[in-house]
């Protein structure tokens, strides 16, 4: 197998990324230790039952507060291998903070996502050496993509000793992790760190300019039919398409930047300003529009949110409206942007009209001046590449269909998991997934369901 070379890959400098400051810093020992100290540990441990990987959090805690840091990561990347990333992204306002019992007595809840940020951190930087991979089998399993499903996946299947290769058809690797989380929780230098991590824990090969097709016609290119003949397995953790277009006037041309693409722009490419940019306006309502909002609004921005229906309404996190308000996004709710105007090819301003149950009322409109839009209103599926394999489906909705307890798909050799399957959900939801899965991998594989001894 070609070996793995730390820091293969890299993100140049010079990205606008690096401006950003830590939301939630990394705690000092002192501060872990003290919050570490506030929790009950609960017998019946809400917080481990929100949990999609049910991390043992009061066990972490616990070791936290008796100085046992090593421990503490152990127990949680036991349970979830990409603990330090769901540390940092999780929204565990509406997970396991949500669930503490300070919460429900009206105070602040135990800050579980800094204390597992703390102890994962802290260990990984000085002795990542917490798991040992069994003895090497004779199996090889393809992982098409390379985000969140697909890596948890790798390193879970790898610590069973079996040979993993990912494909990735982006130069970088990482997928959502490394180029679309909001740089003010996680940057990207941080998710290629955790994922040379996961490399290190066994036989695990990534490929990245490889993409996955029907039909090979050149290099680059590998079919689906040769990654069945030759691997033992297939796993397909292909993530979400390009942002979908709004089908208005005036929104070809430059100033118009789908909502994903655009974080990806601004976490990869060097030197990348917005020059002339003083005002946005962001169209959607989920937690990617609140998320390139709030980007803008911390690069100096002056940003409006516009939604089609109300507040309450809205698809995103109440707290992450709460916090990009906090820093300047101005919420237009009830209106739908119909038209982008230009004077020479420049966005200047756009059109909005008033929306009833989610539509526009004729007759109605405002004017607002801006230099950029943001579209954020939903992705298309990257499934495409799935019918390649005979027997696998996708539902109305373009997701990959699988059976809910194995995630195994209607081909007898693959199975699927993250964003491709549940549409568009939370890294620890991948991470979960991708558990379901090699559950059921490696009962496929050696006729066992003796899986996680490695880890757990």
């Amino acid at each position: 197998m070609k070996q793995h070379q730390p820091g293969q890959w890299a993100l140049p400098p010079d990205r606008a990324e690096e401006g950003f400051a830590d939301k939630k810093p990394l705690y000092t020992e002192g501060e872990a230790v003290a919050e570490a100290s506030r929790c009950l540990y609960c017998s019946d441990a809400p917080c481990i039952q929100a949990c999609p990987t049910s991390i043992d959090i009061p066990t972490f805690i616990r070791k936290i507060g008796t100085g046992n840091v090593k421990g503490a990561a152990r127990t949680i990347l036991s349970a979830n291998l990409l603990g330090q990333s769901c540390a940092q992204v999780c929204p565990v306002e509406v997970l396991c903070a949500g669930s503490c019992v300070y919460t429900r007595w009206g105070r602040e809840p135990i800050a579980i996502g800094r204390l597992q940020r703390y102890a994962v951190e802290t260990t990984l930087s000085k002795d990542p050496g917490l798991f040992q991979a069994r003895p090497a089998t004779d199996k090889r399993i393809a992982l098409v993509g390379s985000g969140p499903a697909s890596i948890a996946a790798a390193g879970l299947l790898a610590l069973e000793g079996h040979t993993c290769i990912l494909y990735e058809r982006k130069a970088l690797p990482g997928g959502l992790n490394t180029l679309g989380i909001a740089p003010y929780k996680f940057k990207g230098v941080e998710a290629l760190r955790e994922l040379e991590w996961i490399l290190s824990l066994g036989r695990i090969e990534l490929r990245t300019g490889v993409e996955v097709v029907e039909r090979a016609t050149g290099p680059g290119q590998v079919s689906a039919a040769e990654l069945l003949a030759s691997h033992d397995a297939v796993f397909l953790g292909l993530g979400l398409g390009a942002d979908s277009r709004l089908g208005i006037p005036g929104e070809e041309g430059e100033g118009v930047h789908g909502a994903t693409h655009l974080i990806e722009r601004l976490k990869t490419e060097p030197g990348l300003r917005l020059e002339g940019v003083q005002r946005a306006v962001v169209i959607g309502g989920g937690n990617t529009a609140l998320d390139i909002a709030h980007e803008l609004a911390l690069l100096g921005v002056e940003v409006a949110l516009v939604y089609r229906r109300s507040e309450e309404e809205m698809g995103g996190y109440v707290h992450e409206l709460a916090s990009a308000r906090l820093d300047g996004v101005r919420l237009v709710e009830n209106r739908q942007l119909v038209e982008i105007l230009r004077e020479d090819g420049r966005v200047v301003a756009v059109r909005l009209a008033a929306t009833r149950e989610g539509r526009p009322v004729p007759g109605t409109g405002e004017v607002l001046p801006a230099e950029l839009i943001a579209v954020a209103i939903g992705q298309d599926r990257a499934t495409h590449v799935a019918r390649a394999f005979p027997g696998v489906e996708l539902d109305e909705r373009g997701r990959v269909t699988v059976e809910p307890t194995t995630h195994r798909t209607g081909h007898p050799k693959v199975w699927s998991g993250g964003d491709c399957v549940n549409g568009g959900k939370e890294v620890v939801n991948a991470v979960a997934e991708a558990k379901i899965a090699v559950r059921d991998i490696q009962r496929h594989l050696v006729g066992s369901e003796d899986h996680g001894r490695s880890v757990d």
